[in-house]
């Protein structure tokens, strides 16, 4: 691996807003770390692309966050963590630190409830990948039901997740009968904790709904503790680039950070 410094910034990537719940995440744990956000909107949601089309994206992503001398890049987004996050690593992991967001929720399910049922919601691309069976039956987790729930991404990334129509959206998914009688909720994509108290209403707080947020926000302390580069002083900088400018974007971002924020459009894929 090349010389990384505690100073450089971490990296992290989604194709929207999403991956900003997990960047916040970060942040709030680790409140001297300067970061970096890409939100890949010109070609939101990943969910509906191809495998081999979200392994060019976050490759494409990656180049890009190296270049901007990042330390670590984070996969805040479970859809290129599951398509490409080996692909990532194989190319990547002699350059810099890498982190996704399903390997940290499995061991999460793993050690707190693997004797329950589980509800798994996502992308259409996260379900069809069955990445959250397969690894969860690594470890003899089984009774693992999921579910598509794909036009919650767009609802969020329209900027209506405090409309009402949203209350109604996640009603009518969570009472489909592939999550009947569910004990935990994974939302295995970084859009969907800004929905979660609506679910958590749902199901009256007797099912416990897990977001990747703070468990990969751990993840990452631990992994930059490890190799020496926690920044434990100074203040933080965070930049926001964006391959195509929305409204909704700056909209949600600011539920996060406020006004201080600055968006810069970098549209890479015009870029040879």
């Amino acid at each position: 691996m090349q010389d990384l410094s505690a100073n450089q910034p971490i990296g992290i990537f989604d194709s929207g807003v999403g991956g900003l719940t997990v960047a916040n995440a970060i942040c709030k744990l680790l409140p001297h770390e300067n970061t970096i956000y890409f939100g890949d909107t010109i070609h939101l949601p990943y969910g509906d692309k191809s495998s081999d089309a979200v392994k060019n994206y976050a490759t494409k992503i990656t180049k890009f966050l190296i270049e901007k001398q990042c330390k670590m890049v984070v996969v805040a987004c479970n859809t290129a963590s599951a398509a490409a996050f080996e692909i990532l690593k194989k190319q990547f992991e002699d350059k810099i630190l890498l982190v996704d967001v399903i390997e940290p929720m499995v061991q999460y399910v793993k050690k707190n409830f693997s004797d329950k049922k589980i509800g798994v919601i996502a992308t259409k691309g996260t379900i069809a990948s069955g990445v959250y069976e397969k690894k969860l039956a690594e470890f003899g987790i089984h009774d693992v039901h999921s579910l598509a729930t794909p036009l919650l991404v767009h609802l969020i990334e329209e900027g209506f997740s405090r409309h009402t129509g949203s209350q109604l959206l996640v009603h009518e998914y969570l009472h489909h009968p592939q999550l009947r009688k569910i004990a935990v909720l994974v939302l295995a994509c970084t859009h969907y904790p800004i929905l979660k108290n609506t679910m958590e209403e749902f199901y009256h707080n007797e099912v416990k709904v897990l977001d990747s947020t703070e468990i990969t926000a751990i993840e990452v302390q631990q992994k930059l503790a490890e190799n020496n580069l926690l920044r434990t002083n100074g203040e933080a900088t965070h930049r926001f680039y964006v391959s195509d400018y929305t409204v909704a974007f700056e909209q949600v971002a600011q539920l996060f950070y406020g006004d201080k924020i600055h968006l810069q459009k970098q549209n890479i894929w015009n870029e040879g």
